[in-house]
């Protein structure tokens, strides 16, 4: 996990600049028997982009593709969950040429159990990636493995609208997010929308409590391992997050974050923390433009909101595929700027990460999610891509779960943390 340039601000010519990890989680019957014989002019691709909106665009991309080069594109699509929490599993039987993952540590971890194929060759080719994307892309060997597609930052989102109606200012520290939604719940909302019944929506809050209240170094060299969650710092991240849960959505592990995003569109709940696709995708189309967002507030005035949590999302090609030259076509296709530009089209939730790609479809979201990647002085990639993906699946997202359930008992809860984590990072 480089850690390189973590002072300088960051352009969007220099995206990444910065330390950043990749990871994420998945399952399913239907991951697990994907790959087999065919055609040799096709390629399969396992794809997490269950939901309506990324899974239209990705459709008009792999239809561009088959199109420009006569080649068949077989898409199996499982729910992005559940394809998240099957990875290991996945990988290991009989996997799709082609999937979509995420940058950094974790396409590291599947790299370094042979699971990936190399794909150095093709970097030799690629135009339009920073330095930054490409430290992304690379495995622990120094091989490039992953074509990244497209980023987006996480923050607080809120409707415009809701704002007015109450007289609401945007917060800038964290008292004044804490009195806001005091305010909102003597109002009738539901201050922060909540929903973590697939368990990892609660793990960008955690992220963000922790950079703000102990900086990005730390929240790195924990999510390493290298910290114990006995820490004192860290007990107070979870104290910080106790006070705000009276005014969080009850009941968050069994609401999914299509739920929480949907209560934010209905004008029920004044605030959620999300990354940038995901309360667009539950908005109705006539009222996108009434969706805003905010950088998370200050809690230490020596952090300030300096570090943005912006995860990289991309391709992988599969060792086990039979087919890796059909698989390296597309992934060479994928990273071109018109492979971006069509998508982007179609789904206005995410950030281009190729210089080439134009920029004038932007709506106003993706624009001032540019300018908040731009002037961060450190990005963080999400705790289930900062950290092994063991710990994150097996330990994180239930203790987190366990909280939400019961935040009183921090010293109990960080405990079976530490204990949990001794044993996984001392496993390898």
């Amino acid at each position: 996990m480089a850690q390189s340039s973590s002072e300088h601000r960051i352009s969007r010519r220099s995206l990444l600049r910065g330390t950043m990890v990749g990871a994420g989680a998945i399952t399913l019957p239907t991951l697990l028997t994907a790959c087999g014989g065919g055609p040799g002019n096709e390629v399969k691709i396992g794809s997490n982009a269950s939901d309506a909106v990324p899974r239209k665009a990705f459709d008009e991309v792999f239809k561009a593709y088959e199109k420009k080069s006569d080649k068949k594109v077989k898409v199996n699509t499982v729910n992005h969950e559940s394809f998240q929490e099957n990875i290991n599993r996945y990988l290991k039987g009989t996997p799709d040429d082609v999937f979509m993952w995420f940058a950094g540590y974790r396409m590291q971890f599947f790299a370094q159990q042979g699971l990936l194929a190399e794909i150095s060759d093709l970097w030799k080719g690629f135009d339009g990636f920073s330095d930054a994307l490409k430290q992304q892309s690379t495995g622990k060997d120094g091989k490039q493995y992953f074509v990244p597609y497209y980023y987006y930052p996480w923050a607080v989102f809120y409707r415009k609208s809701v704002f007015q109606q109450h007289g609401y200012e945007v917060p800038k520290t964290f008292d004044e997010y804490r009195a806001l939604a005091k305010r909102m719940d003597k109002d009738g909302l539901d201050a922060i929308a909540f929903g973590d019944k697939d368990g990892w929506p609660a793990m960008g809050t955690f992220d963000y409590l922790n950079m703000r209240a102990n900086g990005y170094d730390f929240h790195i060299s924990l999510m390493g391992g290298k910290e114990s969650w006995t820490d004192p710092r860290v007990k107070h991240v979870f104290d910080l997050w106790r006070g705000l849960m009276p005014y969080h959505q009850k009941g968050a592990n069994g609401r999914t974050w299509q739920e929480a995003a949907q209560s934010l569109a209905q004008k029920k709940s004044g605030m959620a923390v999300f990354g940038l696709p995901h309360p667009g995708q539950q908005f109705p189309e006539a009222d996108r433009d009434d969706l805003d967002f905010f950088a998370f507030p200050e809690i230490d005035s020596a952090y300030g909101q300096d570090a943005v949590e912006a995860p990289i999302d991309g391709f992988l090609l599969s060792k086990k595929s039979k087919r890796q030259k059909e698989g390296k076509e597309l992934l060479k296709y994928l990273a071109t700027p018109a492979a971006e530009e069509i998508y982007l089209k179609r789904d206005p939730n995410n950030i281009a990460v190729n210089d080439g790609a134009s920029t004038s479809s932007y709506n106003a979201l993706q624009k001032k999610a540019v300018q908040m990647v731009a002037g961060a002085k450190q990005i963080s990639q999400f705790m289930d891509r900062d950290t092994r993906p063991d710990f994150a699946s097996q330990v994180m997202i239930r203790a987190i779960q366990q909280f939400i359930n019961n935040p009183d008992d921090i010293d109990s809860l960080t405990k079976s943390i530490e204990s949990q984590k001794k044993t996984i990072f001392t496993s390898d």
